[in-house]
């Protein structure tokens, strides 16, 4: 059997892929579908974690067309991935897996209070760790609470699952000559100022020596294969040329 390339990594999970194909803003079907790809992962001895975000729910960048102030989207943001959170914790324990829910935003019962440590230990004993609440604090993203949580846990990597399959040069959707980045350099993504991560969450990683790997999470056995170094989507990290 392959060695994994990755003995721990933080899963970015966005509210709009979470919510991609539901009536109700929560697609329990493609949550089971990515926690299926994660039970695989984790049967190769890899630790996951799990970044969500709330996006479904409401963006805090969407504030001003919603006549909120950006710290109260922010903050229903951040409520909403608790809840993206309970919806996973559910689905997971009807796969099998043994998930932890933790928010650095007291939320009662609902889950436990973030822990860098505690939740270090939830991810060594073959639990994975849901962490919602983003950073418990308004104006940053769930990208960049994704690279702080890969940083305080001793993650290999952050993986962005993502509806595309990889970084592009603009917007394949509006600009049919964008191309597609088989790998990058944190530098050339800061310089170029690609979108598809906030600049904080890529300094950050590029810092801690965290690659981040952006691809399709619905193409088959994808999270597997970025774990065991197939190349798929985008991989970004320093000393790129």
């Amino acid at each position: 059997m392959t060695a994994p390339l990755y003995k721990r990594v933080i899963l970015k999970l966005s509210g709009e892929v979470l919510g991609s194909s539901s009536d109700n803003g929560i697609d329990t079907a493609f949550i089971a579908a990515v926690l299926k790809q994660v039970r695989s992962v984790m049967d190769l001895g890899t630790s996951v974690g799990i970044v969500v975000g709330g996006g479904n729910i409401l963006r805090g960048c969407d504030s001003g067309s919603s006549g909120l102030t950006r710290v109260t989207a922010d903050h229903i943001g951040m409520l909403g991935t608790v809840i993206n959170g309970l919806a996973i914790r559910d689905v997971g324990r009807r796969e099998g897996l043994e998930v932890v829910v933790m928010s650095p935003i007291p939320v009662g019962t609902l889950a436990a209070a973030y822990n860098p440590d505690r939740a270090t230990e939830h991810l060594a004993s073959g639990r994975v760790v849901v962490f919602a609440g983003g950073t418990g604090s308004p104006f940053f993203t769930t990208d960049t609470a994704a690279a702080i949580r890969a940083a305080e846990t001793g993650a290999d990597a952050l993986l962005k699952a993502t509806k595309v399959d990889g970084v592009y040069s603009a917007d394949p959707m509006v600009d049919s000559t964008a191309t597609r980045f088989n790998r990058l350099s944190f530098k050339d993504a800061l310089d170029l100022r690609l979108s598809f991560m906030d600049r904080p969450a890529l300094s950050l990683c590029e810092d801690r020596g965290i690659p981040v790997v952006v691809f399709n999470v619905n193409e088959e056995d994808s999270i597997k294969r970025v774990i065991l170094g197939e190349q798929i989507g985008t991989i970004v990290e320093g000393g790129v040329e």
